[in-house]
């Protein structure tokens, strides 16, 4: 399957198979996912969706079949794409400091951006800042929210979001809406699960759904 040819291709799936504790998830794929779209990725408990992510962000590798990132996104001291923004599993995070020192300990690591970006990311998903409530107190709301700000503070241009609605609410889920619609606006690309259909239908340019050991393309 090939998604907008005149698109620029950022990530493009060959032949992958995989399977995940004796249970074939995909078998031969091919697809093109191309800049400045939203994917929305669909398909049953357990179907493989988070372990597509994790194949696509090189964290596991496919059993056969090969990724092919655009070379803008490689980095030659790491196997792991880079400019990319994800929430996969959420990060394992200080449970004795505040959201804001958490994300300063995983900035550091990378060292591109000042506070102020950390405050802003933190400000744009309805987190503040100079709260110093520890992460072991917090909601799972503002967890959820903690993990997106770590997706976005660094500018990423690829965002790969595993359930980013997950006990948020309902003025959260607008917020983070229109916050993903203006990154496509931008030309960022995004790829997003979600088990509400309406985030899929009022976000996604192209939706996928993985069914019969296949991506396929759901019209829309």
């Amino acid at each position: 399957m090939c998604l907008g040819e005149i698109l620029m291709t950022l990530i493009e799936l060959r032949n992958i198979s995989k399977s995940f504790k004796g249970n074939t998830l995909i078998k031969n794929v091919n697809i093109k996912f191309h800049k400045g779209k939203i994917y929305g990725i669909t398909g049953s408990n357990g179907s493989g969706k988070s372990v597509l992510f994790k194949m696509i962000c090189g964290f596991i590798p496919p059993d056969e079949g090969d990724i092919i990132i655009h070379p803008d996104y490689l980095d030659s001291k790491t196997k792991f794409p880079k400019n990319f923004g994800i929430i996969i599993d959420r990060p394992g995070y200080i449970a004795t400091k505040s959201g804001f020192d958490n994300l300063k300990e995983l900035a550091i690591i990378q060292n591109l951006i000042s506070d102020v970006e950390i405050k802003s990311a933190m400000k744009m998903v309805g987190l503040e800042p100079d709260n110093k409530q520890k992460v072991k107190n917090y909601s799972l709301g503002m967890k959820q929210k903690l993990s997106l700000a770590q997706a976005i503070m660094e500018n990423q241009e690829i965002l790969i979001l595993d359930e980013p609605f997950n006990a948020l609410d309902s003025t959260s889920v607008e917020n983070i809406r229109q916050l993903l619609l203006s990154y496509r606006e931008q030309g960022k690309t995004i790829f997003i699960t979600s088990h509400n259909q309406e985030d899929i239908d009022l976000l996604c340019d192209y939706v996928l759904t993985i069914d019969n050991e296949q991506l396929q393309e759901v019209k829309k």
